[in-house]
């Protein structure tokens, strides 16, 4: 039984007792055992560990793209996983942002179009998809890019793109996994002063997986998954 309570001061995010195990072959791998977590809104959690440990794993939990094996996950009070599949579906589209390390941006669409989609996709019509696709390019300082195609922006304006694809229908957190990892070291400075821009100007929550002191080092909480696949803040 988790140590948690499910409104845990006033956390927006919980993680109750999470484990996750894969099969190969007649072994049984056990990544995550029994992680709790508990995530207040506006705050910046980092999520460190060495590589293999666990962290893309949980985060990808936390954000309803991979089910645990056992254990239960609350968004702003809602057991993610007690829902229907393509409820839950919906529920991470409006409710959960994601970035990535590569942006993993549609090259056919403009930078706009990439940004729109999340709001077609729950179902906003083109004009008001595009209205607020412009506000959030905007947020991040890419409103004169917005008709630019991938292959025509550098590196760290994609990453800006993906990042505004994540915003675009004002999830309650989003998760970031290794977001500044593919950017050159001038490049991933603007990228974390955006994140903490973002959440000192809209109150927005992330949680990120890094290996980057300098990302990391700013955070409001740091949490390490350590052997035994715990969680130690």
């Amino acid at each position: 039984m988790s140590n948690l309570s499910r409104d845990a001061n006033g956390a927006m995010l919980i993680v109750e007792d999470v484990t996750k195990s894969f099969t190969t072959g007649a072994e049984e791998l056990h990544v995550l055992r029994g992680i709790d977590l508990a995530v207040r809104r506006g705050e910046i959690v980092a999520i460190v560990g060495p590589s293999g440990v666990g962290k893309s794993t949980l985060l990808h939990i936390m954000g309803a793209l991979d089910r645990p094996t056992s254990g239960r996950v609350f968004i702003d009070s809602t057991d993610v996983f007690a829902l229907p599949e393509l409820e839950r579906a919906g529920f991470r589209n409006r409710t959960v942002g994601f970035v990535f390390q590569f942006h993993h941006l549609m090259r056919e669409l403009t930078a706009l179009e990439n940004v729109m989609m999340p709001c077609l996709i729950a179902g906003m019509s083109g004009l008001d998809a595009r209205a607020r696709a412009l506000q959030t390019l905007d947020q991040v300082h890419l409103a004169s890019r917005g008709d630019h195609r991938p292959g025509e922006l550098s590196g760290g304006e994609e990453q800006r793109v993906a990042v505004a694809r994540a915003l675009v229908n004002a999830p309650s957190v989003v998760f970031a996994d290794e977001p500044s990892g593919n950017l050159d070291r001038a490049s991933g400075g603007e990228l974390h002063d955006l994140i903490w821009g973002l959440r000192d100007e809209l109150g927005q929550t992330f949680v990120i997986v890094t290996h980057n002191p300098e990302l990391y080092e700013r955070a409001d909480r740091v949490v390490e998954l350590r052997d035994g696949m715990t969680l130690k803040d």
